[in-house]
């Protein structure tokens, strides 16, 4: 098998893109020079939701359809996809979120440009924010890939920036989680947990700062990413960059879910316990920075918060008795 698609399905989320988004996916795979591909979509609803399955199920019978009936979190959901991505021998995994609507050639693109170049062990398109603009010379970037900053800073190139070129064949760390493909082979080699468990994502992260993880753990296996700025696609993201300064970061966060809100700051804490001793004495300084400052951040404006201290502080033992996961 040349190609696996993943997706993962939430309910209403996934529903009211999926009149776009599926009939581009399907276009874009008309595109590819032969069938050797397969569609999965892994169905995170809650419990009695059927409405994804019944939406495949009559409109495309062709797609995989998988389903555990309950809300598995983004990071589990994916293991599952990509394992049984490995099963079909796929060469390659792109991974696909509902609200990401491709153009036509976007996925060959992407698949000629690793086919051409073996160094490289993941890619990712050119993503501009939903809805895109009718005049294409106001195309604002969403992402064109991660990139890392000294103390563990990931974010998004590029993001909120008018797309004039300048972003083109610039050095990422790995795909978005939005989109992006992945040589099979590179995930292996990352690979955690006993043969037929084995984890990509690290699946103590439910939700959010996962790609993150997993695109630094293949950065320091010594895999290479690349954004192929040729292929474009459209994104419309939950959480992007609320831009600059504290007022800023408290408005964005205010509009945030406390979900989101615990998932990302147990998270970006177990970011900085799995890979603090990697660090240099500089990023190390920032780090603790950044961890001070949360708390602060944390005990005045979102007390709720605080509990999570006993899952950050739990995660922190497990990694230190797992050193090289």
């Amino acid at each position: 098998m040349k190609l696996v698609i993943g997706l993962v399905a939430y309910g209403d989320s996934s529903l009211k893109y999926f009149s776009k988004t599926l009939p581009a996916l399907q276009a874009a795979l008309s595109f590819l020079p032969d069938n050797n591909f397969l569609v999965k979509i892994f169905d995170n609803s809650e419990p009695g939701d059927y409405r994804n399955q019944e939406l495949i199920a009559t409109s495309y019978p062709d797609f995989q359809f998988l389903s555990r009936s309950q809300n598995l979190g983004f990071a589990r959901a994916y293991n599952i996809l990509i394992r049984s991505a490995k099963k079909d021998g796929a060469t390659y995994f792109l991974m696909l979120n509902p609200d990401v609507l491709l153009e036509k050639d976007t996925i060959k693109k992407l698949i000629e440009f690793l086919d051409g170049d073996g160094s490289i062990s993941s890619a990712c398109p050119k993503l501009y924010r939903w809805p895109f603009p009718k005049n294409p010379e106001h195309k604002i970037i969403d992402t064109c890939g991660l990139v890392l900053s000294p103390g563990l800073r990931f974010s998004d190139l590029g993001q909120g920036k008018v797309d004039d070129g300048s972003f083109d064949n610039l050095e990422i760390i790995g795909p978005s989680g939005a989109a992006g493909i992945f040589r099979l082979s590179a995930l292996l080699l990352i690979a955690t947990g006993k043969a037929g468990e084995e984890q990509y994502f690290d699946e103590r992260m439910f939700m959010y700062k996962e790609d993150c993880d997993l695109a630094y753990r293949l950065f320091l296996a010594g895999q290479r990413s690349a954004c192929v700025s040729e292929a474009a696609a459209w994104h419309d993201r939950s959480a992007a960059d609320p831009g600059q300064g504290f007022i800023a970061t408290l408005r964005d966060r205010k509009n945030k879910s406390k979900n989101v809100r615990r998932w990302s700051f147990v998270n970006q804490h177990l970011l900085f316990s799995k890979h603090f001793s990697r660090q240099n004495l500089f990023s190390k300084a920032i780090i603790i920075k950044s961890s001070l400052g949360m708390f602060i951040f944390a005990l005045f404006r979102e007390p709720f918060l605080m509990k999570e201290y006993y899952s950050i502080f739990t995660n922190i033992k497990e990694n230190y008795k797992n050193k090289d996961r």
